[in-house]
């Protein structure tokens, strides 16, 4: 059996039963598989080799960084992407980024970070670049069949037995495109944002940006500067937060107020204070009043659109009703011409390689049933990675959801009752959330207070210890 610290392209082994449809297996031992080379990945990888296990991780592309690498094709990264949460509350615990870094990295910054971790951990080694996973099964043992290909389909299909799973495909690669009445028949151009890389493709054009999350906002600001004209539809109102407050990253007054544990209904009050002192009444520029609480849906970290709406560069409109050839007809009545409308709908998360069922998510419709995010009742050697949406960066959080589960793979072998309480706490509690209360959307499914968060792992890591 190979050893659980070798590298290396997995073999087959012909003491390993073939697989249902009589496909040769390499039997990888107590290696673990990590399918993805993002941030959640990489962080998985080192943490998994730090507790003494082998790991191969696949990676679709052909360098480490995921969605903050701009080359790689299912990227969401557009030219003026920025970090929204601070440079102290989205850098790896263990590897901060540079002092001389702004507050609001770039994303070619991003990158480099990536890489820099990457060779920093010498982790490279264990990655198999331009292979895509096509099928994970689970099998005899708690153990998993992961089946693979060249990117794009070329060459055989190989499959490999590991002992362990962790998922980290990312979840901002596949677009939710809505449809709408007559949208086929419309004569102007239709994207998703995610085919948005740089403000040349509004130059000059009539623009509806349809959505209000961070990506929309930043995509209305460019068309507030390049289009002819910029059209902004939102389907409800929301809560805008400068990027500063108090001269400081707005995040990290956030977190000063949690750290000190002042109550929810304080920060809202604390909040809108705020927004009374700097922007005042949102309705009067022609944004909808929101319908909830702020801090019911993330705040969008957007200090520019305000501006322009105020300037007159970007005018608020409802949402859409349906599409006719030339126009665009809207839920109030009024008619618009854009010649390009831009969906900043977000995006769905896909396992294509996993039954949706393992997770939890028996319809498919994107909606895991899991503990912490991470955990799925049933399979002790599963986890997901990185499937949050915080009001703070994620790297953190991906760092030890996958410190918590290389500690349970551990545990499954040195403290074996121990793994089992595990076992039952995530089938008790799987569905938990961690956001307080929230809209009920798939956007928002996903959203976790970090530190609620933080210290629910926190806790998770203190039992599975032997903690009381």
């Amino acid at each position: 059996m190979p050893s659980s610290t070798d590298p290396g392209r997995p073999d087959p082994d012909p003491t390993v039963a073939p697989t249902r449809d009589g496909r040769p297996v390499s039997d990888r031992g107590d290696t673990v598989c990590v399918i993805g080379a993002g941030a959640s990945g990489l962080t998985a990888v080192k943490n998994l080799r730090e507790h003494g296990f082998g790991v191969d991780c696949y990676e679709r592309e052909t360098g480490v960084g995921g969605a903050w690498n701009w080359r790689h094709d299912r990227s969401p990264v557009y030219a003026s992407t920025h970090l929204i949460s601070s440079r102290p509350f989205t850098q790896f615990p263990d590897f901060p980024m540079p002092d001389s870094w702004p507050d609001y990295p770039h994303h070619s910054q991003l990158l480099s970070y990536f890489e820099r971790y990457a060779d920093h951990f010498d982790l490279r080694q264990h990655i198999w670049f331009g292979t895509e996973v096509v099928r994970v099964e689970p099998v005899e043992g708690d153990r998993w069949d992961v089946t693979t290909r060249s990117t794009g389909g070329y060459g055989p299909e190989r499959t490999s037995r590991y002992a362990a799973v962790v998922v980290a495909n990312g979840h901002n690669w596949s677009p939710k495109l809505p449809r709408y009445e007559g949208m086929e028949g419309f004569r102007g151009e239709v994207m998703h944002a995610s085919s948005y890389k740089d403000p040349a493709q509004l130059r000059g054009k009539r623009v509806l940006v349809v959505g209000a999350g961070n990506t929309g906002c930043d995509i209305a600001v460019e068309a507030a500067q390049q289009a002819s004209h910029c059209w902004h539809s939102t389907r409800r109102g929301y809560w805008y937060a400068p990027k500063y407050v108090l001269g400081r990253p707005a995040d990290q007054v956030n977190d000063t107020l949690l750290a000190l544990r002042v109550p929810l209904r304080v920060r809202q009050w604390l909040y809108h204070w705020t927004l009374r002192l700097t922007v005042g009444d949102l309705t009067r520029f022609g944004l909808p009043k929101p319908d909830h609480r702020v801090y019911e849906t993330h705040p969008i970290a957007n200090s520019q659109l305000v501006y322009y709406v105020g300037h007159g560069e970007i005018t608020p409109v409802p949402e859409i009703a349906r599409f006719h050839d030339r126009t665009v007809e809207l839920a109030d009545g009024r008619s618009i011409d854009p010649e390009l409308v831009v969906f900043a709908t977000g995006y769905l998360p896909r396992f294509e390689f996993l039954d949706p069922a393992l997770l939890g998510d028996e319809g498919g419709q994107g909606r895991p049933r899991l503990w912490l995010n991470a955990f799925a009742p049933g399979h002790p050697t599963l986890a997901v990675a990185g499937l949050v949406q915080p009001d703070s960066g994620i790297f953190t959080l991906s760092h030890w959801q996958t410190v918590l589960f290389a500690r349970l793979l551990r545990a499954r072998a040195a403290r074996p009752e121990r793994a089992a309480a595990f076992a039952q706490r995530v089938t008790a509690r799987a569905g938990e959330r961690y956001s307080g209360a929230v809209k009920d959307s798939s956007r928002h499914w996903f959203e976790v207070g970090h530190a609620d968060y933080l210290r629910a792992v926190e806790r998770a890591l203190h039992e599975l210890e032997g903690g009381k």
